[in-house]
Parts: structure tokens; C-alpha cells; sequence
């Protein structure tokens, strides 16, 4: 087991992370040198590859929520927390299958260039950049959480006031990235990124299954014992199925919530769809799918492995007295299965992986608000490029510091749940609108309105008076404060129904009915291409 005070040697933890940093923004600088345009800013010109962009989108995809939380909650809750694991895939193949294409096929930069094409435009583009902005902070906040702890728990600071200073020179990096970088910089630092994390994911499993003899069922046999010994554990059977959820009525609920969320969630993230934007075009669009599927694949496949490995070799108490939590289940394995240096790299990894997405995440609500209030609402789409270009990058400050302030709030909390919530406002929010605008002719504006700010409303109003705020002991507030009575940790149950009847509703109760040519033709471009990526006229 390795030592509670002994979490590796920060000098060399600084060196290996300063040199990410410096080698990630020496490509962004070399890659953007040429004058930019309206279009690198917000999808880098659309000149990637479908294998280049499926790379992109594993970059963004494998957040820390996927390297750390996961880990830590399979290392924790054992097959509890392999729901997340098993989700957040599935997630990804209904997202690519079902939503992405004909989204990318519709739009130009956004997710309202979709949901308002056949609306009208100002009431339908508010209300999806008012969920995109929301989605993108709830988002931000777990990957600054996962930022406090990583670097933490790498340079042995257990006082907050320190992590909250490593939180705000994360934004202060992300800020960076978009600012110089833009999608072009950004989707760049996604592939390297990606190809890093499931490199380092790939080494730490092998050297998993060395130490145990190539045999999965003495992985699991042993980490269960790990788990079970009082001494060095926390008593828990990790091998024992709704260890966590099935204790009550509401708690299994719960666990049908967050299932839900998890599935449905990333099919209605911005900053996922908005990748889509990066390919010239559907056929490209098809193989970035391809890549991503196998991609994010394997990797979840491999958490298995290293969450176990750390309950195993690492110990559940050894993780859970680290700084971060059952966050640092990765780097304290990487710490035992090869020394300082090995920790060093992956949590380089990690902490590179966390830059990756916080600027994608930027990105997408920057250009938001550009295209969708700025030009379209606000200049009635007359804009300047450059002029909105420029208040884009005046956004992406505006979020990187109100992120560095969530973010120091929610750090110690456990990111895989973080991100949970931001699936589950996703899912209630976005989904519903996109499924019904790309697949029933009938929708309409006041439909498109009604579900996007019923789906939204919904789900932030339950959260906040959810436990996951207040009223227990692994609540954001903890338990000393107290003001929850929704009873569920996650609002999917309810929100995302809620958002499907608003929009039925108020489809039907319109007098309004949406244009019948553009609805042809919008189904023309979402499954064939045509088309795809010029704006429409009103």
C-alpha cells in the first residue's frame, strides 16, 4: 500500500506539468500563425479529417470525469461506479447515431443554428444559448473541481486556500488556449490529448494485469478482499451490485435517474455536437464517429481495470484520505505500479486532458453567445466576423472567470457526479428540442421555447434542492447546511419528461405553424449533406 503522506515528488510533478503546458502551447501557437477567419475561430476552418476529428472527439469526450472519476468511483463503489463507464459509452453511441450527423448536416457553428432553422429565429436562438452557456458552466465546474484536486493531491497541498489558487491558474491557462488558439488550437491539443490518455491508460492496465498474472478474476478477487479488509479499506464488497443505490426506494431511483442522465446526456452537449463543425463533410462526419467509437471504446473498457487495480494496490482508505478524494485513484496507481516520474506523466496526462476540455468547453459557450446573441439576436445576424469574433474571445474571459469560482466551490467533490449533472441538464434542456426539430415537421417555435426552458429551469431547480447541494455528508455544502427536499441526487427523471410534454404542448397549442418548405428541406440536408454549413435565409 503506499504511504498516506507519500504522493510522489512535486518537483518533478512541476517539471513533467510545466512541459505539457509549454509543449501544448507551442502547437496552438504554431497551428494558428496564419490570420484567422470567423470560421477557424469557431470550427478551424472545417479542414480536419474524419480520423483527426474522431480524435478530436475523444479528446473532448475522455474529460477527467472519464480518467479520474471514473477510476475512482469503480476503486470506491466497484460496480456501482462502472455505471458510469458503461454510460457514458452508450451515451456516445447514441449521440453519434442518432443526433450528430444530421446536426452537423443542418447547422453552421452552433446548436441553435439547428433548433432555430425553421423557427423563428430570435426566441428559439435566446433560449438555446441561454442552455448552452448554463450546460457549459455545470460542465466547467467538474473539470475545474478535478484540476484543484489533481494538483493537490501532485504537490501535496491539503490547504483550500492553495487549491483554490491551483484552480484559478487553470482558468487563467484555459483562457489562454482560446484566445490564442481558437477551435483550430484547441482540436489540436484534443488529438495529442487523446492519444496521451488512452496511450497512458493502455500502460497502466497492462502493468495491471502483470501483477496479477494476466487474470482478470484475481483482479477482481483481490481488490474485493482489499475492499473487505477493515484495516485497509473501507469494508465495502465492491463486487456487490447496487452497493450504493439499492438501499432504499429513492436511493434505486436515484440510480434510474442518473442512468438516464448518463444515456441521454451527452446527446444534447454543445460542445460535443459543435465538433461536428470541424469536418468538410457527412462522409467525414461518418468516420469521425467510427474513430470515436473505438476509441472511447477501449478506454472505458480499460477503467475497469484501473479502477480495480487501485482498490487492489492502492487501497480505498489510502484513496479516500488523498487530496481529491476518490479523484486521485489514477495518479496514486501510476505512483504504485511505476514510481515518482511514472505518477508524473499521467497525472501530465490528466492535468493536459482537463486543459483540453475546459477550452473546448470555452469555445462552445463563447461562440454561443457571439453567433447566437450577439450577431444574430443583438445585429440581427448583420455583424461584422471580426467584430464578433472579438466578442467571442471577450466571453471566453467572462466564463474562465466565472468557472475559476464555481470551480473553487465544488473542488473535493467527485467529478464522475459533477458531470453527471451536467449530462442531466443536458438531457433535459437540449435533447428534447433537437429530437423533435429534426424529426417531427409539426414542431414549432413556442414547442422549441417551451421545452428548452422547461427542461432547463427543471433540472437546475431540482438540483439545487437535491442532495447533491445540501443535506448530507458528500453534498457540495455538506450537511451542515440543509435546504434539499427534491429526494433524488439526480433531476433526469423528472426533468427530461417534464421538457418532452412542454414541447408537445406547446407545439400543439400554437395557431403558429412551422414553414413546411423549410421543414423539407431541413429534412433534405440533416440525411444528406446538401448543403450543410450555409446559413439559411428568414
Amino acid at each position: 500500500m503506499t504511504p498516506l503522506a507519500t504522493y510522489g515528488n512535486p518537483t518533478i510533478n512541476i517539471i513533467v506539468f510545466a512541459l505539457f503546458v509549454v509543449a501544448t502551447m507551442a502547437i496552438v501557437i504554431i497551428v494558428t500563425r496564419q490570420k484567422s477567419k470567423a470560421s477557424d475561430f469557431y470550427t478551424g476552418g472545417a479542414a480536419f479529417s474524419g480520423r483527426q476529428n474522431g480524435l478530436a472527439i475523444t479528446g473532448d469526450y475522455l474529460s477527467a470525469a472519464a480518467f479520474l472519476g471514473v477510476t475512482g468511483a469503480i476503486a470506491i463503489s466497484g460496480y456501482d461506479g462502472m455505471l458510469y463507464s458503461v454510460g457514458f459509452f452508450v451515451a456516445l453511441l447514441l449521440a453519434l447515431y442518432l443526433v450528430a450527423e444530421p446536426m452537423r448536416n443542418t447547422g453552421k457553428y452552433t446548436m441553435a443554428d439547428v433548433l432555430s432553422f425553421r423557427m423563428q429565429q430570435k426566441p428559439v436562438r435566446t433560449a438555446a444559448a441561454t442552455s448552452t452557456l448554463v450546460i457549459s458552466f455545470v460542465y466547467l465546474l467538474a473539470q475545474m473541481a478535478g484540476a484543484g484536486g489533481l494538483v493537490a493531491l501532485l504537490l501535496g497541498v491539503s490547504d483550500k486556500n492553495m487549491q483554490s489558487l491551483v484552480i484559478g491558474l487553470v482558468g487563467v491557462l484555459m483562457i489562454t488556449y482560446v484566445l490564442i488558439g481558437g477551435m483550430k488550437g484547441t482540436t489540436w491539443v484534443q488529438m495529442i490529448k487523446a492519444v496521451m490518455l488512452i496511450s497512458g491508460a493502455v500502460i497502466m492496465a497492462a502493468l495491471v494485469m502483470f501483477h496479477n498474472g494476466f487474470s482478470l478474476d484475481h483482479l477482481l478477487v483481490s481488490a474485493q478482499t482489499a475492499g473487505l479488509d477493515k484495516n485497509t479499506g473501507l469494508g465495502k464488497d465492491i463486487l456487490s451490485p447496487m452497493m450504493k443505490y439499492g438501499t432504499t426506494d429513492w436511493t434505486k431511483l436515484s440510480f434510474l435517474s442518473l442512468s438516464l442522465a448518463l444515456i441521454a446526456g451527452p446527446s444534447g452537449l454543445p460542445h460535443v455536437l459543435m465538433r461536428f463543425y470541424t469536418v468538410p463533410t457527412a462522409k467525414e462526419a461518418r468516420r469521425s464517429a467510427v474513430w470515436a467509437i473505438i476509441l472511447v471504446g477501449v478506454f472505458f473498457l480499460l477503467t475497469l481495470i484501473l479502477g480495480m487495480g487501485a482498490a487492489q494496490l492502492v487501497g480505498q482508505k489510502t484513496i479516500m484520505a488523498a487530496p481529491g478524494g476518490a479523484n486521485a485513484a489514477a495518479p496514486l496507481l501510476a505512483l504504485n505500479l511505476g514510481g515518482e516520474v511514472f505518477m508524473g506523466v499521467i497525472s501530465g496526462v490528466a492535468f493536459a486532458t482537463i486543459l483540453a476540455v475546459v477550452a473546448g468547453l470555452t469555445i462552445t459557450a463563447s461562440a454561443s453567445f457571439a453567433h447566437d446573441v450577439y450577431n444574430s439576436i443583438l445585429k440581427d445576424g448583420k455583424a461584422d466576423p471580426e467584430q464578433e469574433v472579438k466578442v467571442a474571445r471577450i466571453t471566453s474571459v467572462v466564463i474562465g472567470v466565472l468557472a475559476i469560482v464555481g470551480g473553487i466551490f465544488a473542488n473535493g467533490q467527485n467529478i464522475a457526479f459533477l458531470i453527471s449533472l451536467a449530462f442531466a441538464v443536458a438531457a433535459s434542456a437540449n435533447l428534447p428540442s433537437i429530437l423533435y426539430t429534426l424529426y417531427w415537421p409539426r414542431f414549432n417555435t413556442r414547442g422549441s421555447v417551451w421545452s428548452i426552458y422547461t427542461g432547463l429551469i427543471s433540472a437546475v431547480v431540482l438540483i439545487v434542492f437535491s442532495p447533491a447541494i445540501s443535506g448530507a455528508k458528500t453534498a457540495m455544502l455538506g450537511d451542515g447546511i440543509n435546504f434539499a427536499w427534491f429526494p433524488l441526487d439526480n433531476p433526469a427523471l423528472v426533468s427530461i419528461p417534464l421538457a418532452f410534454l412542454a414541447g408537445y404542448i406547446g407545439t400543439l397549442t400554437s395557431k403558429v405553424r412551422g414553414d413546411e418548405e423549410l421543414a423539407k428541406e431541413m429534412e433534405v440536408r440533416s440525411m444528406t449533406g446538401a448543403g450543410a454549413g450555409k446559413a439559411i435565409a428568414h
